[in-house]
């Protein structure tokens, strides 16, 4: 028996590798236009590395008039869950990254060189592996566990290289009618790649992120057909690289010790490697040291959290892009309004060690957004987040009405300074809910700062409802009303006068403003007065001074 017939016996059904070459032929694009993929397992949650990898995927590929792929790597099957691609889809869909190619669904796709879930790719493996068994280029191999387990223990014994490969590898050169005999007994077996490479010889490879990286050659035997027939990882990866015509693979740096594999498989399946760009690890830093977010340490690692926390996902793209190029920053300082699709990301300006995960910044970076945003749509993004997370949120923004709680929204928005004081939607009943009668009416919080004296306040308050309170004066009008009365007050009406000479007044315009402020919201610090005042209205802002008057009649 030769190569040829070892082959027809393993895979008998197996297509000629050719029939996959035509019919998945080369794309036909613009010059430097990238096919990019990202190529998840189903077996978990999308973790805030892998988003980062999907959004430099999808944006190299957007930029360069390429193609973004959605692939499913699920050879894995005992560690699959139950619904994971429609997780890993929506996941992606919920921060706005949907494939050109690939899983739209958890088994619907679209595209003309799938199937796109490794599961339903088997045949076209097994055909590369034929091809590779007909050239003694890849062997089955009949080693039980126990077998596997002797050998390691024996290289640990003797300090030495663990794995399969040279002497260590029992069947490379068995025999192929004994290797057949054994098959036709019925047999369990794998089949291994025959590495061609030595580890006394180096291989240079320049990675686009890192540079020029030099790694021995790669000898193991590695498996690149399961017992179930379905392939591991490293075969699966070659050859939908080369048949779906990825252009570049963008990976953790995790995988660049297999670099020395994947070329070799590349080489000898007679293939072209995609140029590969390895990203480094995001990073988390616990009292002064880094170490990798962790799925299981930081709730953080799950894009899930960001939606769970109303962190608008537009945030969460900057911030990752932010981490991602080194000149994010400075084009965002010159380019404040910009949308993200006209940043040109770039491989080459990628950190080479592991970005640290900043919650701070990101919340920054978000308060930014939504700072952007116009009250409808801050409204219609809340109100959606309401609806899944928080109910007395969502019952805020549709009691009495919706047009209340959008001008609420609209307060200190579409100027040239808006409000920076929302990072997430889960802030904002703790933000608004003062501007709603029904929950302020049961507020006991009255911290006036600087003039606690229960009777001075109440006689600002009296003055100012009797005397200088009108709801249709403007903004400068409704000001100089306040100097006023902080003048009739004993106040200085400019704090500038305060300031050069304390010792002639109480205080200044600013202490009395303050002291209306806290009557009306029960807080120190919030957006514009005036226009709290406007969207409160008359009635409101004259029962809620005056309920303060009587809650403190001696």
């Amino acid at each position: 028996m030769d190569y040829n017939e070892l082959a027809e016996l393993i895979f008998p059904n197996a297509k000629e590798i050719e029939y996959y070459e035509e019919k998945y032929p080369e794309r036909k694009l613009e010059e430097g236009a990238m096919v990019t993929r990202f190529a998840p397992s189903p077996t978990g949650f999308v973790h805030i590395g892998g988003l980062f990898g999907g959004i430099i995927d999808k944006k190299l590929a957007e930029q360069s008039k390429g193609v973004f792929i959605l692939r499913i790597e699920d050879t894995d099957q005992k560690r699959e869950i139950e619904n994971g691609t429609e997780q890993i889809v929506n996941s992606l869909k919920d921060f706005g990254i949907e494939p050109d190619e690939g899983m739209i669904s958890e088994n619907e796709e679209k595209g003309k060189y799938g199937p796109y879930k490794q599961s339903q790719r088997k045949e076209i493996y097994q055909a590369y592996a034929k091809s590779l068994i007909k050239r003694g280029l890849a062997y089955p191999c009949f080693c039980t566990p126990e077998e596997l387990n002797e050998i390691r223990e024996k290289q640990e014994a003797a300090k030495i290289r663990p794995g399969y490969y040279g002497i260590w590898a029992k069947y490379r050169n068995f025999p192929i009618d004994e290797a057949a005999q054994k098959i036709k007994n019925g047999e369990e077996y794998i089949i291994r790649f025959k590495s061609q490479g030595r580890e006394d010889r180096k291989i240079k490879h320049k990675d686009i992120i890192k540079g020029n990286i030099e790694f021995p050659e790669n000898d193991q035997d590695i498996v690149i057909i399961k017992a179930d027939g379905l392939p591991t990882y490293h075969f699966a990866h070659v050859v939908d690289d080369h048949l779906m015509r990825v252009t570049h693979v963008i990976r953790g740096d995790e995988w660049v010790s297999s670099i020395p594999l994947h070329l070799e498989l590349f080489k000898t399946l007679g293939f072209k490697p995609p140029k590969y760009a390895h990203t480094a690890t995001i990073m988390k830093d616990e009292n002064g040291s880094k170490r990798k977010i962790s799925k299981r340490k930081d709730p953080e690692a799950a894009v899930s959290y960001y939606h769970e926390e109303g962190i608008p996902k537009e945030a969460v793209i900057e911030y990752l892009l932010n981490i991602a190029n080194s000149n994010f920053e400075p084009w965002r300082r010159a380019n404040k309004d910009a949308s993200l699709s006209q940043f040109e990301l770039q491989l080459n300006k990628m950190s080479v060690s592991g970005a640290v995960f900043d919650m701070v910044k990101l919340l920054d970076v978000s308060k930014n957004v939504i700072s952007k945003f116009t009250a409808e749509k801050i409204y219609d993004e809340a109100l959606k987040w309401a609806k899944r997370y928080d109910k007395e949120l969502e019952t805020m923004l549709t009691v009495p009405n919706k047009e209340y709680a959008i001008k609420i929204l609209s307060i200190e928005r579409g100027k040239e300074k808006p409000r920076k004081d929302i990072s997430k939607w889960s802030e904002i009943k703790k933000s608004i809910e003062y501007m709603y009668d029904d929950i302020f009416k049961n507020n006991t919080n009255y911290e006036f700062q600087k003039i606690t004296d229960i009777n001075e306040i109440k006689t600002i308050l009296k003055e100012y409802i009797e005397k200088y309170f009108n709801i249709n004066d403007d903004k400068q009008t409704w000001f100089n009303k306040i100097k006023d009365l902080a003048e009739n007050m004993g106040y200085a009406r400019e704090v500038k006068e305060y300031k050069q000479e304390p010792e002639k007044y109480k205080g200044h315009v600013g202490d009395i403003s303050t002291v209306i402020r806290v009557a009306l919201t029960g807080r120190c610090n919030t957006p514009d007065l005036y226009e709290i005042m406007q969207v409160l209205g008359e009635n409101s802002i004259v029962k809620r001074i005056n309920t303060f008057i009587e809650k403190y009649k001696t």
